[in-house]
Order: C-alpha cells, then structure tokens, then sequence
C-alpha cells in the first residue's frame, strides 16, 4: 500500500523524541519511531521509512488507520455540527444509541470518552444499582474484580488494580472492591455476597498477556452473579469489536452480561469514543444531574461510532479476524521451541512469552523496530501481537517472518 506522502518534519526523528523530554510528563516509554503518517496496517516515520503496525492502538485502529469508510463519516460531520453538549438533543445521537444497543443485545446506552470513563461510570452505574434496585445498604456496595485486570488510569481504577507499577504513589485508594482470582469460579463465588453490586471482569485479559480464560468460565460467570442476583460487568474495550472473531468476546460462550463497556474501536482510531451499554434496569437508575460528559455522545463521535457499526454489521472484520488468526496461530505455533515458550491467542490477538534469554519484551520491540515491524511488549518477555483486522495475510506472514528472524538473531 503507497502512504499519502507526509509533509516534511521540521526535525528528525531523533531531534523530536529528545524535544520531548523537558516538555512532556514521562508517564510512557516508547519505542522509538516518530510517526507521520498512516494508512492501513503500515505507519510511515517522519524520515519516510514504512513499518508494520501489529499494535493497531491497542485495538483503537481495529478497522486500520484512516478506514476510508471511517474518515468520510467524519469529514461529512464535521462539515454540519461537531458539538452541542447535553444540554441540547442533536440529529446524529439517538442513531448511534440504536445501533450500539442492537450490536450489544442491550438496552440502553451511556456514551462517554475515553475506556476508563467508561469502566468509571459502570462503576458508579452498578453501585447506584445496588442501592435503588437491590437494596444494598448505603455505602456499603462492593464489586469484585479479578487479579491482573487492566480498567484504566483513573484513581478508582487503580485502587483495584494488583500492578504495583499502575498503584505505587497513588494512594489512599478507593474502597468497595474485592480482588480474586481471574479464571477461577471458586474464588468468585467465595467473594459475593449480599453486598456485591457486579462481579466486573476482562473476557479475556489483554494488558496481562492476552490471556484466556477456560472454555465455560464466562458462562459459569453469568450463571452465579444471575443466582447471587449481583451485575455482570463485562470490559471488553480492548477485547470487542471484532477483534477476537466475534462483535464481542462473550459471544464466544453465547454470554450475554447486565452491562458492556465498550471503546478504543468505537471511535474508530479517530475519535475517542465509549460506552456503557446496559440493561434498562441498570441504566434507568441514573437521573438528571446525577451522570454526565459535555463531550459523551458529540455529534463527531456519534458519526463516526455509527460508521463503526455498520463496518461490523457485514461481519466482515469479525470472518477477517477468525481466517487471519488461524493464520497467526500457525505462524506462532511454528516458533514454539524456537524462541517463543508459549503464546495465547484468540481470533486476531495474542500474548507472545518470548524466552527469557533472547530479550525482555521491550528488547524483542526494539529489534523488531529495526525489521520494520511494530509490537508493544507487555510484562516480562512478553509481547502482544494485535494488527489492524484489515491486515493481509502477505503482510501477517512477513511480521512473523521477522519474528522469526529477531528471535533466530537472539538465542
């Protein structure tokens, strides 16, 4: 694919990542490639050189970057109306609430922003269920969670979180959560109790490594919160949207949970946009003044989350990433024992535990950078291969050709 040429930097790569450091908080560590321009799977840098992105925004460029069908919702939008606030109805709102509902097989919809808003407001939303519908004593909800999860930043979030890396620094941390752990039912059931507002989980637990759980757990998990008459929760902004095979992750095991938090692909890799996405019993719950966003469900972002779900509705990224993760996998498979311990993986996403003494997981990127081909290491030796659904299989089979040959390099 030719790249639309990008204009040219005042400054090279080298001079605009050290520009960076007086200027910007050093909350992130990226590899270091300076992007310019983008379309597709392929990313070009500011000197010109072209790399393969198997990144694709952690999910947020499901449909790859620039999606023709994506950006001319955009340009139409931004042409007639690009904001009103809630303070005011628009033509383009009521639209994206239908559809994203009848994706979900849901009800109602709470848009937002950013993923952590999102898990935020299912936060608030399922605690104020608890007191209204359930009949929790005041202040005293709890959501159980599982351990290795990854909602977000926000301070609510990371009060939950077991990454001490995410924590550290941060305290005094939000209460009401119970930590268990993931994959295990027994824990889970142990946890709830009379005070349990939502047992909130990942269907499968991207920034831990991609990983998966057993066949039935998801299934095992509707069940027990249906019978302890708690909320199922289920984060699938990483996971949804096509990129494991299915619109959701859930659909795997025909799961349909009380709530779905969405994002990242809903924007299309062009706006942010989230969403909560509910039962109407959960959502009703929430009144004027009590929940608000004055960007959630702008006009722009409606267009383009509209323009998201008609891509899906063909089910043609969801086949795309069924027939081009069986290619992954035979890819991956052939590297066991050759660099690679093990890997997880489910439709086009998987979690790569690389051998130790090869490189960390941020060593493979670096080497990988060098071959042209982009990934995002994850704990330890692990990296997490997750391209855009409108990746060909050429261009898969040269990733893994260069996978191949880092890891060759290395032992």
């Amino acid at each position: 694919m030719t790249l639309a040429p990008a204009p040219r930097a005042a400054r090279s790569s080298a001079e605009l990542i050290d520009a960076e450091a007086p200027v910007l908080a050093h909350n992130y560590h990226p590899l270091p490639v300076v992007v310019a321009s983008a379309e597709g799977a392929w990313v070009e840098d500011v000197e010109g050189r072209r790399y393969l992105d198997l990144l694709a925004g952690y999910s947020a460029l499901n449909f790859g970057h620039r999606h023709p069908v994506l950006v001319e919702a955009a340009h139409r939008q931004l042409d007639r109306l690009t904001l009103t606030s809630r303070a005011f109805h628009h033509d383009r709102l009521a639209g994206f609430a239908e559809g994203l509902a009848a994706l979900t097989g849901l009800d109602m919809v709470l848009p937002m922003n950013t993923g952590a808003e999102a898990v935020e407001s299912g936060v608030k939303v399922a605690r104020k269920w608890a007191y209204d519908v359930k009949g929790v004593p005041g202040d005293r909800a709890t959501i159980v969670v599982a351990a290795g999860n990854f909602h977000g930043r926000t301070t609510t979030i990371v009060s939950f979180s077991t990454d001490e890396t995410a924590r550290a620094g941060f305290g005094p941390f939000t209460p009401g959560f119970r930590v268990v752990p993931y994959n295990d039912l027994a824990a889970l059931e142990e946890a709830v109790d009379g005070t349990t507002a939502a047992v909130l989980l990942e269907p499968i637990q991207g920034e831990a490594g991609v990983v998966i759980p057993d066949d039935g757990y998801l299934a095992g998990v509707r069940e027990l919160t249906r019978r302890a008459g708690c909320l199922f929760v289920a984060d699938e902004i990483q996971s949804g949207l096509g990129r494991t095979g299915r619109t959701l992750a859930v659909d795997h095991e025909g799961v349909v949970p009380d709530v779905v938090l969405l994002g990242k692909a809903l924007g299309g890799g062009i706006v942010p946009v989230s969403a909560v996405v509910a039962r109407r019993e959960v959502l009703e719950v929430l009144h004027p003044g009590e929940h608000g966003s004055t960007f959630g469900g702008n006009p722009l972002a409606a267009a383009v989350g509209s323009a998201v779900m008609e891509l899906l509705e063909t089910g043609e990224f969801q086949r795309r990433a069924t027939e081009l993760g069986a290619v992954l996998r035979d890819g991956l498979d052939a590297l066991v024992g050759k660099g690679v311990v093990a890997f997880r993986a489910r439709g086009l996403w998987a979690g790569v535990d690389v051998d130790p003494a090869i490189g960390t997981g941020r060593e493979i990127g670096e080497r990988l950078l060098r071959e042209g081909v982009l990934v995002k290491d994850t704990h330890g030796s692990t990296i997490r291969i997750a391209p855009p659904l409108t990746i060909t299989a050429e261009e898969l089979q040269e990733a893994l050709g260069a996978l191949e040959k880092v890891l060759a390099s290395g032992a």
